[in-house]
């Protein structure tokens, strides 16, 4: 099992504008080629660019006959691949500006999307009735099913709730004791979390034609984000806090009594608040989990096609069932979809948070280790 890599500090936000203009005789910071912009917030060449953005999609791993002291420039750049990405990454090149295939690809379906509806609003057409767009049969018993099963696994981990340890009464935030048993009370909720997202899958039609190795890969990958979708949906802005199990509600400092960083919980709550906005039902959730399980672009994945094939059913599905539920909103689709892409740079700061919590000898429970990739 990998150790956890301590991820780069998340890029500063920059106000847009026009990129910084390139005089014409800028070098790379990696290899000293002519540099042809800014590229992952670092000045390089078209050449270090790609090499770093197929590493990180790959999650490749590269080794050096020098011990990693090579030198780099452009003829050493072909020579020692692990000694270009370290440059790469002492240059400040930032893995979570790379966008995965699957990024990508959500990122064309939004603009293709909004180019249409652009098109559409130029042109005066009738309004087709709204009986014209319907889900068939097939679409109608699959989100049943989906949500069905959703509340099947909800109600399997209420019945399990007298069983996590009872969040302390007690608000000395110094007594060591305290404060192990507000962990074990959040370890405990992550690990039904889990199971449920586990059992949830094993239920997707088509999950268990996927080999042993792929189902592995993506539940690893996509449970974190996942989480965060369910914590999403359990937000409540009036009181902004999050409620588990029907009665169990935290707030952003309840969270850090459990030992959880700032740094982790303010982007959770604004996702929460933004995936609040959209309003979703019950079946655009369970859509949006089963298209989020099915990404092929996961690291370890082998048989990309398949989980493709499998993730489109779900994607028509939802697209079609956005267009009756919300004629007149033509951007929702593409609006939800990206709400995925956010998750990706919340599974980054995710992984900062679980090293930090291993930094303060907070030991994660079994499941929650190999789950993430944590080495005990």
């Amino acid at each position: 099992m990998a150790p956890v890599k301590k991820h780069s500090k998340l890029p500063v936000k920059r106000k847009k504008g026009p990129a910084p203009k390139m005089l014409g005789n800028e070098v790379c910071s990696v290899c000293g080629d002519k540099a042809s912009g800014f590229h992952y917030n670092v000045l390089s060449c078209e050449g270090c660019k790609g090499f770093f953005r197929r590493s990180v999609i790959k999650s490749a791993q590269y080794s050096c006959k020098n011990n990693g002291r090579c030198e780099m420039d452009m003829y050493m750049r072909r020579k020692c691949q692990q000694c270009r990405l370290r440059k790469c990454r002492e240059a400040g090149m930032l893995e979570q500006c790379v966008l995965s295939e699957e990024q990508i690809r959500l990122k064309k379906m939004k603009k293709q999307h909004e180019e249409e509806t652009a098109r559409s609003s130029t042109v005066v057409t009738p309004t087709p009735p709204l009986e014209a767009v319907a889900l068939d049969p097939q679409q109608q018993e699959m989100i049943e099913k989906l949500v069905a099963m959703q509340k099947q696994c909800n109600k399997r981990s209420f019945l399990d709730r007298p069983k996590v340890t009872p969040w302390p009464q007690s608000q000395d935030l110094q007594n060591r004791e305290v404060r192990q048993q507000r962990f074990a009370h959040f370890t405990e909720l992550a690990i039904m979390s889990v199971q449920e997202i586990v059992d949830f899958a094993k239920q997707l039609p088509g999950f268990l034609e996927l080999t042993r190795e792929d189902q592995i890969a993506l539940l690893k990958t996509s449970t974190i984000e996942i989480m965060l979708l369910e914590t999403s949906r359990r937000y409540n802005p009036a009181i902004d806090s999050i409620t588990f199990l029907k009665d169990f509600s935290y707030n952003k400092e309840d969270f850090a009594k459990a030992g959880l960083q700032f740094e982790f919980i303010n982007p959770i709550f604004e996702f929460s608040k933004g995936m609040n906005d959209l309003h979703l039902d019950e079946a655009e959730y369970a859509l949006l989990i089963a298209i989020n399980i099915f990404s092929a672009d996961r690291p370890n994945v082998q048989d990309h096609d398949l989980v493709e094939r499998l993730q489109q059913p779900y994607v028509d599905a939802l697209r079609s069932y956005i267009m009756i539920k919300r004629p007149n909103d033509h951007l929702m689709f593409p609006r939800m979809l990206m709400k995925l892409v956010s998750l990706r740079t919340l599974s980054s700061v995710h992984s900062e948070q679980v090293f930090a919590l291993r930094l303060q000898d907070k030991k994660l429970p079994p499941l929650l280790s190999e789950i993430w990739d944590v080495n005990e």
